[in-house]
């Protein structure tokens, strides 16, 4: 959209906003979260469960994955072993990490949940904002999570989620801070979530792997993690991992297409940054969905990582920066 064509409408919230809204009833009771209009897309960030992304469409088409809970506020549950499958909700993305990623450790000294604590963070210092810059109306949220404990680790996320009106790009900037006085685990995955309409029977996955292993196993896998399945009742999923190629700066991506529906979820990210790619693949009825997982580590937790000397760490003081582009793309 461009300036010259606000002469057509009254308030330019007609096409574009950042509203700050909470939920009064259910399981998402009392949670805080930005909704954001930009033209074709919308999508919900959840304030307290780490600005992760909730939902997401494209002209009215829902992308992305909902588990059966539904949206839900944080829990009680949140941080106790599996059962923290009960609040995970999937979304465009959940944040995992920094703590541990995947099996929780619930006999360590500090019990470690599923998928780590960064997911059931709340954001401070949020801020949304809409603004033109040049020809071009920028909707944009910020916020910061701080992951710590009392003789444990402090570790910051400052994360700027932003879009332009017209893209079909929406932009993820995470800046961790290790702000303790000791080194501590750096585990992160983002775990994005594609679901019905986009995810149906012969819609594909497009990773560029140059290896492809099947979780538990140590060879090249034959199963066909190329290509959705219709669902099927009981069916049990499948976790793949991937090593990719990246052009010379270390960009590369993931996405699913649905050649049907005239759509595709395109995952951008860099390898340097998050050097592999979990791919999860649950074609069960009534957990249907796909999991594109850029990530820094596996999902067997942190005890696993440290065995085998593959732990990333953040030093005392130390940062990094991660970024992610989603976009949809119209076949």
């Amino acid at each position: 959209m461009q300036k010259s064509e606000l002469k057509k409408i009254g308030s330019i919230q007609q096409m574009a906003y950042v509203r700050n809204m909470e939920y009064k009833e259910g399981r998402a009771c009392g949670m805080k979260a930005f909704q954001v209009k930009s033209g074709d897309i919308q999508f919900t960030a959840a304030q307290d469960k780490c600005l992760d992304i909730v939902e997401f469409s494209y002209k009215g088409r829902t992308l992305n994955f909902l588990s059966k809970p539904g949206l839900q506020n944080r829990q009680h549950y949140d941080s106790s072993g599996f059962e923290a499958q009960r609040s995970i909700m999937g979304g465009l993305f959940f944040t995992c990490g920094t703590d541990n990623v995947g099996t929780p450790e619930v006999e360590a000294h500090h019990p470690l949940p599923m998928h780590g604590s960064l997911r059931s963070t709340p954001a401070e210092h949020v801020c949304g904002d809409a603004y033109w810059v040049g020809d071009e109306y920028h909707l944009r949220i910020s916020g910061e999570m701080r992951q710590a404990q009392l003789f444990g680790g402090n570790v910051v996320l400052r994360r700027t989620i932003e879009t332009v009106l017209g893209s079909n790009i929406i932009h993820i900037r995470d800046e961790f801070e290790n702000e303790s006085y000791e080194e501590v685990p750096f585990m992160l995955l983002y775990h994005c979530n594609a679901g019905y309409p986009l995810l149906d029977k012969g819609a594909v996955i497009d990773i560029p792997a140059v290896e492809t292993v099947l979780r538990g196993e140590d060879t090249q896998t034959s199963l066909n993690w190329r290509e959705m399945e219709a669902p099927e009742d009981g069916k049990p999923e499948e976790v793949f991992f991937h090593q990719v190629q990246a052009d010379e700066n270390g960009d590369t991506y993931a996405a699913v297409i649905n050649k049907e529906l005239g759509l595709g979820l395109k995952v951008h990210y860099n390898n340097n940054q998050l050097p592999n790619m979990t791919q999860w693949k649950s074609a069960a009825s009534g957990d249907y969905a796909l999991g594109l997982e850029p990530c820094n580590c596996r999902v067997n937790g942190q005890t696993w990582e440290k065995e085998n000397h593959t732990l990333k760490t953040l030093k005392s003081g130390e940062k990094k920066v991660v970024e992610l582009k989603f976009e949809v793309i119209e076949l």
